[in-house]
């Protein structure tokens, strides 16, 4: 009996013509954002450009992508922020900690969540069941079981009603009530009716919704412009979406055309440009 092939994972890679611009060499990766991207070599974290060289070395056990300049670190069970240089710039004394957006960052104390600024103080106490980032300067929260928005200076802006919202993505946030989806604008008006059985962010002026178990896109009126075909879809990113077609992933404009082939065991979205992908390689 021949021996048996071993299969690695390695990370890299693809502009949007599908041009491998970073060779998969990484355990893993992450997207890029603020310039660099996270990559694990022999379990340790640190970041590269985007012509793959190393800008802060793996020395993290672990990291998460840059954000307004700060990118996450935990250390001793604690998080805090590094700048792009690998200096700690908030000392990691919080329970958990989100990316910053808005110039603020969500914060988890004690069960509860607030939000910090860049240099670490607090500037809307922890006192939420829940909180979500900012986006179009406000900020869902989550209430005793209910959700709406509060603005940045921790004002309620739209009282907690919805089972579930997300966060405001080009003006519209999606909201649901017993189990059906639809939008609201900011000022908590329904302009989308709840009428799908899921729903998500709009990018690119579209939004993925489900409809019967597929995937599809609609507009900001609620028209579908992309019917529910796909077993599996993404939100736009860079004006393209990935789409699971068989056992590989792709990408359709945004007239649904299929424009990269699917062809990837795993993708993430463009973003900057490049979108890193997965191949499982035999040896």
């Amino acid at each position: 009996m021949g021996k048996k092939e071993k299969i690695k994972a390695l990370y890299g890679f693809i502009d949007k013509n599908g041009n491998m611009v970073v060779e998969p060499q990484f355990d893993n990766v992450w997207a890029f954002s603020d310039g660099l991207a996270q990559v694990e070599v022999d379990g340790k974290c640190g970041f590269i450009d985007r012509n793959g060289n190393m800008i802060i070395e793996p020395q993290f056990n672990e990291v998460w992508t840059f954000s307004d300049g700060l990118a996450i670190v935990q250390v001793n069970g604690k998080q805090g922020f590094i700048d792009k240089c690998g200096n700690m710039v908030v000392d990691p004394k919080f329970d958990e900690v989100w990316g910053f957006s808005d110039g603020l960052a969500q914060v988890k104390v004690d069960g509860k969540y607030g939000f910090i600024d860049k240099d670490g103080n607090i500037v809307i106490e922890p006192k939420f069941d829940n909180v979500w980032s900012f986006s179009d300067s406000l900020i869902a929260v989550e209430v005793v079981g209910k959700c709406g928005f509060i603005d940045k200076t921790g004002k309620m802006v739209i009282k907690p009603q919805f089972d579930e919202v997300w966060v405001l993505s080009e003006g519209l946030s999606v909201v649901e009530v017993d189990g059906e989806y639809g939008y609201i604008d900011k000022d908590g008006k329904i302009v989308i009716e709840l009428q799908f059985d899921n729903a998500w962010d709009f990018s690119d002026g579209l939004a993925k919704v489900e409809v019967d178990g597929k995937d599809g896109f609609i507009d900001k009126n609620g028209n579908i412009v992309i019917e529910p075909q796909f077993d599996n879809a993404c939100d736009y990113s860079d004006g393209l979406a990935k789409v699971y077609v068989g056992d590989k992933w792709g990408f359709i404009d945004q007239s649904g055309k299929i424009v990269i082939e699917p062809q990837f065991d795993e993708v993430n979205d463009f973003i900057e440009g490049m979108a890193l992908v997965k191949l499982n390689v035999r040896s």
